[in-house]
């Protein structure tokens, strides 16, 4: 793909808006005891974008500290989880359901797959990654 798409994301208000440039982007399932937490689900599905191609186009999320290696963010009105990001890492993971337009990335891989729940059985035949970080 030679020519860049541009992808638009938000929170379910529309408080926090955020929109970044690039190829379809990397997106994957991570299974990890936090991300369940601060999803609230079986598992977080993650879109990665570069810092340098994303910026926030209305409002600004409120972030926390969520382990010693990342920070988190989300809409302080509405709630909505909108992104993980790792310290000293060029990239920025949004949450998937963020996005405007979902359909358009597909999973390639899980991550944290030692903490997987049994029944939580989505993504089947991709590449699976046990959690290299400790928190």
């Amino acid at each position: 793909m030679s020519e860049k798409t541009t992808w638009i994301g938000g929170c379910l208000c529309g408080t926090c808006r955020y929109e970044f440039r690039g190829n379809p982007p990397h997106t994957g399932y991570c299974h990890c005891d936090i991300c369940k937490k601060a999803t609230g689900g079986p598992f977080a599905v993650l879109v990665q974008a570069s810092l340098e191609a994303f910026r926030w186009t209305k409002g600004r999320p409120r972030s926390y500290r969520s382990s010693s290696i990342a920070t988190r963010g989300f809409c302080d009105l509405c709630g909505t989880p909108l992104y993980l990001q790792y310290d000293n890492d060029e990239l920025i993971r949004v949450t998937v359901g963020s996005l405007d337009y979902p359909e358009r990335v597909r999973p390639s891989g899980h991550y944290g797959v030692e903490s997987r729940l049994g029944w939580a059985d989505g993504g089947r035949g991709l590449p699976e990654e046990k959690t290299q970080e400790t928190f």
